[in-house]
């Protein structure tokens, strides 16, 4: 039985400003050894509820970058201000350092140690999970119904849940190469 697996890697600009803007709040209260990319010595106000308006603000990016329409680069340029008005704090400097922050990522994001390095840091490994599902689907006899669309993340989500639902996935790099065992595992839920 010939099993057709469509899988679609890519990057989500939305959702990695989203761990960028987490990261700035981490290191905001963490010691040296923990500090994650990017890191600033400079103090952002964010919100007071941060967690459930973060929580909230990454459920809504993560339902319209799943639609696949090319609404993720939408949402980044066009709806700027809910990042803004979600998560940082309404006093006279916040908008100053948004506006610094937003820039400073979409530096970082169109260069090549940003969004393509995201995408291509898992060219061979992204080969390898493909060839596993499609293991799994042939040893289950299953026919996928639809294509399954991974979203690539920089780092870890850890103020918001990035779970795998149908044929559709956030993942972390770093997934790939520490965790790859429990990937695949996670992702053949998309198909159950």
């Amino acid at each position: 039985m010939g099993i057709s697996l469509e899988m679609v890697t890519d990057r989500s600009i939305s959702l990695n400003f989203l761990i960028f803007l987490q990261n700035i709040y981490l290191n905001q209260n963490r010691d040296e050894e923990r500090l994650r990319f990017p890191y600033s010595s400079t103090k952002i106000a964010f919100k007071e509820k941060i967690l459930s308006e973060y929580k909230e603000l990454w459920n809504v990016v993560s339902a319209k970058v799943s639609l696949n329409d090319g609404t993720d680069l939408e949402v980044f340029h066009e709806e700027k201000e809910l990042f803004y008005q979600k998560l940082f704090s309404d006093n006279a400097g916040s908008l100053t350092s948004f506006n610094e922050v937003y820039k400073g990522f979409q530096v970082w994001w169109e260069s090549f140690a940003g969004g393509i390095a995201v995408e291509r840091s898992i060219d061979e490994l992204g080969h390898s999970l493909y060839l596993d599902l499609v293991r799994f689907l042939k040893e289950r006899r299953i026919v996928p119904q639809k294509p399954l669309y991974i979203w690539l993340i920089y780092d870890e989500c850890l103020l918001a849940n990035s779970q795998v639902s149908s044929y559709h996935a956030v993942i972390p790099v770093g997934d790939y190469y520490l965790k790859y065992k429990e990937l695949v595992l996670r992702l053949q839920n998309c198909f159950i």
